[in-house]
């Protein structure tokens, strides 16, 4: 099962995908982030994002995406255009009929290391050790991309 993860954002947007195997080990098949340069319109940057993200939906061929759900930050402007990337990210997956999980970081932090509260150096390590990569994941957008989709796995273990 391919499961692809999404850790939104207008200027940078994590991608992070995963192929759990039957016999529950999980392998890294691609991470890396989308970016929209800062100088374009909004609308052309969400334009972008969606278009770069589709095309990775069409070359994955995902079984599922596990994207980040929304929280509150003290910067309303950038939860905003987090919102808008979420809400783009949200719209291709549907439109190619992908069943689509969210995570709280919470809830991410939780699958990935067993404490909720973990710091991000540890979400980081623990993906590291999950994926038995050489080196931490980077850049940060795309390490917590692959956080997301091992907690959308960790899930699917609990209900097999």
């Amino acid at each position: 099962m391919i499961i692809f993860g999404i850790d939104p954002g207008t200027a940078t947007t994590g991608f992070g995908v995963i192929e759990l195997a039957a016999d529950r080990t999980i392998k890294t098949l691609d991470y890396g982030i989308i970016s929209t340069p800062k100088e374009e319109h909004m609308p052309a940057r969400l334009d972008m994002l969606y278009g770069d993200l589709r095309q990775l939906l069409n070359q994955y061929q995902p079984a599922a995406v596990a994207i980040e759900q929304l929280f509150f930050a003290r910067n309303v402007t950038t939860a905003i255009s987090v919102g808008q990337a979420r809400g783009v990210a949200i719209l291709a997956c549907e439109q190619q009929h992908i069943p689509i999980a969210e995570y709280t970081p919470l809830q991410v932090k939780q699958a990935v290391t067993g404490f909720g509260k973990a710091e991000k150096k540890q979400v980081q390590k623990m993906v590291q050790t999950i994926l038995t990569l050489k080196s931490v994941p980077k850049p940060d957008d795309a390490a917590d991309a692959l956080a997301i989709a091992i907690a959308h796995s960790a899930t699917l273990k609990l209900k097999n």
